[in-house]
C-alpha cells in the first residue's frame, strides 16, 4: 500500500473536505502553544529583557539575530529528517512529541527564571527554544499538508490552524491587562506568560497527536538525498516565490512587532493596558480574516488573495501611523482592520506549500513536506531575527531610549513613527508582489492530483 496508516484515535482517517470540523479544530490546537509563544518573543520578550532584566537593547536585538542565523542550519536538517522518519507511531506525531519538553524547558529558562540573565546565557537558551519551536512548527504544519488534499480545503484547514493561533495569542495579550486589575507590576506579565505556554504546550499536543490518525505518504521513488535537493527545491519558480513573499509578508509585520508597543505608549499616547487591548483587538480579527480570506483564495486562487491582503495591510498601517495621538476610537478599527489583512499572510502561504508538496511529490516522487516547510520556516526565522536587530539599530540610531521611564525627545519619536511605518509598508507590497504570475493555481493543482492518484494506483 502507498499509504500507510498510523491511527493514535478510532476510526480510520479521512481527507479533504470529508474531515470533520471538530476533528480539523482538534488538529488545530497545536498552534495554540506556538502562537503565543511567538508573540510574546516578538513583542514583549525584547522589552522585559531591555526594561527589567537589564540587558541593553542592542544587545537583545543582536542576541535575536545570532540566534536566528545559527538556527537556520537546525530547521533544514530537521525538515529533511522529518520527512524519512518512519516510528510505529507515525512520521510528524512522533516528532510534535518529541519537541515538547524542549519547548517547555527553554520557556522556563527565557520567561520564568531570568535571575542572573546574561547575553550568553539568552543566546544558549533562545538556540533551544528556537529548537523547540521548530520541531513543533514543522511537524504540524507538515502533517497537516497531508491531512486534506483540495485545493481549496487547504485553505480552510490553515485558516482554521491560524484562527485557533488567535486564541493564545490573545492568551498573552490580555495577561498583562488582567494582572494590572490586580496592580500587579509590569515586570511581572511575562513570567505569567511563560506559565501559561508551558501549561498549554503538553495538552494541546496531546489532544493533536489523540485525536489525528497520521497518514504517511510513502515514497514513489527511492529515496537520495543530495547537497542539490536544497537548490532542486529553492530555483522551482512556485517555490521562490513564495519563499520571498514568506520573506518580506513576515518581516513587515515582524518589523511592526519590535516596535508596536514602544509606537502605541510613547508616540500615540496609550497606556501599556490600553495597547495590550489595542493588540489583543488586531489578532483577534484573525478569528475572521484567516477563514475569510481562505474563502476568497479558494474563490480567486490563493496567491490573488494574499495581495489583497498584502494592500489592505499596508494602508490601515499608514492610517494608523497618520492618526493622530490619544484617538482610542479610531485605533481600535485600524488595528481590527490590520489583525484581519495580517492573519491571511500565514495561512494563505502555508496552503499555498502544500499544494506545492504535491507539485514536488509528482515531479520527484518523494515526501518533501518537511524539507519545504523547513525552507518557509527558516525565512520566516531570518526575517524576524532581521527586523528585531534592523529596526532597534535604527530606533538607537536616531537617539531612542527604551528603558522604562526614559524621556524621549520630539525627534526620537518621530523617528519612531517613521521606523514604525516606512519598513512593514514596504516589505509587505513587496511579498504581494511576488505573487505576480504565480501559476499554480485550483486547476492545475487539480491535474497534480490526478497524476499523484495514478501513479499511486500503479504501484498498489
Amino acid at each position: 500500500m502507498v499509504l500507510a496508516v498510523h491511527s493514535g484515535a478510532p476510526g480510520a482517517d479521512r481527507t479533504g473536505s470529508e474531515r470533520s470540523l471538530g476533528r480539523n479544530i482538534a488538529f488545530a490546537l497545536g498552534n495554540f502553544p506556538l502562537a503565543a509563544l511567538t508573540v510574546a518573543i516578538a513583542i514583549y520578550l525584547p522589552r522585559h529583557f531591555a526594561a527589567h532584566v537589564g540587558i541593553s537593547l542592542a544587545a537583545v536585538g543582536s542576541a535575536f539575530a545570532l540566534v536566528r542565523i545559527i538556527d537556520i542550519s537546525v530547521d533544514l536538517l530537521l525538515g529533511l529528517a522529518m520527512d524519512r522518519t518512519r516510528t510505529p507511531v507515525g512520521r510528524y506525531r512522533a516528532w510534535i512529541i518529541a519537541g515538547v519538553p524542549v519547548l517547555m524547558l527553554a520557556t522556563y529558562m527565557l520567561f520564568v527564571d531570568t535571575a542572573g540573565m546574561t547575553m550568553t546565557t539568552l543566546v544558549i537558551w533562545l538556540l533551544v527554544l528556537y529548537l523547540g519551536t521548530s520541531i513543533l512548527a514543522l511537524s504540524h504544519a507538515a502533517w497537516a499538508a497531508t491531512l486534506v488534499l483540495r485545493y481549496e480545503d487547504r485553505s480552510k484547514i490553515f485558516g482554521l490552524i491560524v484562527a485557533t493561533g488567535v486564541v493564545g495569542s490573545l492568551m498573552v495579550f490580555l495577561t498583562p491587562v488582567v494582572l494590572a486589575q490586580y496592580g500587579a507590576a509590569d515586570a511581572i506579565a511575562v513570567p505569567m506568560m511563560g506559565w501559561i505556554i508551558i501549561a498549554a504546550t503538553p495538552i494541546a499536543v496531546a489532544i493533536v497527536v489523540l485525536s489525528t490518525p497520521e497518514r504517511i505518504r510513502e515514497d514513489l521513488t527511492e529515496v537520495r538525498f543530495r547537497l542539490s535537493t536544497y537548490w532542486d527545491l529553492v530555483r522551482r519558480p512556485t517555490v521562490w516565490r513564495i519563499v520571498l513573499a514568506d520573506f518580506c509578508m513576515s518581516l513587515g509585520p515582524g518589523w511592526l512587532s519590535a516596535t508596536v508597543l514602544f509606537l502605541l505608549i510613547d508616540a500615540k499616547s496609550f497606556s501599556l493596558t490600553e495597547a495590550s487591548i489595542l493588540l489583543a483587538i488586531s489578532i483577534s480579527a484573525g478569528f475572521l480574516g484567516a477563514p475569510l480570506m481562505g474563502r476568497l483564495g479558494a474563490r480567486i486562487s490563493k496567491h490573488r488573495a494574499l495581495m489583497v491582503a498584502g494592500f489592505g495591510y499596508a494602508v490601515t498601517l499608514i492610517a494608523l501611523v497618520l492618526t493622530p495621538g490619544g484617538n482610542l476610537a479610531v485605533a481600535v478599527v485600524t488595528m481590527f482592520v490590520m489583525g484581519f489583512f495580517s492573519a491571511a499572510f500565514t495561512a494563505l502561504i502555508r496552503a499555498m506549500a502544500a499544494d506545492i508538496s504535491d507539485e514536488l511529490r509528482l515531479d520527484q516522487g518523494q515526501e518533501r513536506a518537511g524539507l519545504l516547510y523547513a525552507i518557509i520556516t527558516l525565512t520566516t526565522k531570518a526575517a524576524g531575527a532581521f527586523s528585531i536587530f534592523l529596526t532597534f539599530q535604527v530606533l538607537a540610531a536616531v537617539g531612542y531610549d527604551a528603558k522604562a521611564g526614559a524621556a524621549n525627545t520630539a525627534d526620537a519619536i518621530f523617528g519612531l513613527e517613521i521606523a514604525s511605518i516606512l519598513g512593514p509598508t514596504i516589505f509587505v507590497l513587496l511579498g504581494a508582489a511576488c505573487c505576480t504570475g504565480y501559476s499554480l493555481n485550483a486547476e492545475r493543482h487539480e491535474a497534480i492530483r490526478a497524476a499523484l492518484a495514478k501513479q499511486e494506483a500503479e504501484r498498489r
